[in-house]
């Protein structure tokens, strides 16, 4: 399949229920572009919904998380709880256990994914130390 360039523009753009209830996600194009290798997304919170702390992994090869706006704060098995705000990123490893614990009402994120469509499951937290 030969790619072509992709240009995105925020104007016109819907923000579409997703993986979560309590976000709303906006496609950048990308899974189209590379016949669905790479997704790229930016997801908002709902306003007036919170987020239902819940441990979970991701099957994929790649998740990369940037904040544009606001704060989330989430719990990782491998590094504990972290306050994610403007300009922090994360890269999330394959098959993690994480969940969110909670998030700003204006908390705006990028997340890029390899491959975009991947199964996400619920999982027992990890054993406490």
């Amino acid at each position: 399949m030969k790619q072509r360039t992709v240009v995105h523009h925020e104007a016109g753009d819907t923000f579409q229920h997703g993986l979560r209830a309590f976000f709303a996600y906006r496609d950048l194009g990308i899974r189209g572009a590379t016949a669905g290798k790479v997704g790229a997304h930016v997801i908002r919170a709902v306003p007036g919904e919170h987020a239902q702390p819940q441990w979970h992994t991701h099957d994929l090869e790649f998740q990369f998380v940037y904040v544009l706006k606001g704060w989330v704060e989430f719990e990782y098995e491998d590094i504990g709880f972290v306050r994610l705000e403007a300009g922090t990123s994360v890269y999330q490893p394959p098959m993690v256990k994480h969940r969110e614990i909670r998030h700003s009402e204006d908390v705006e994120i990028l997340e890029i994914t390899s491959p975009a469509e991947f199964e996400t499951r619920v999982v027992e937290g990890p054993a406490a130390a």
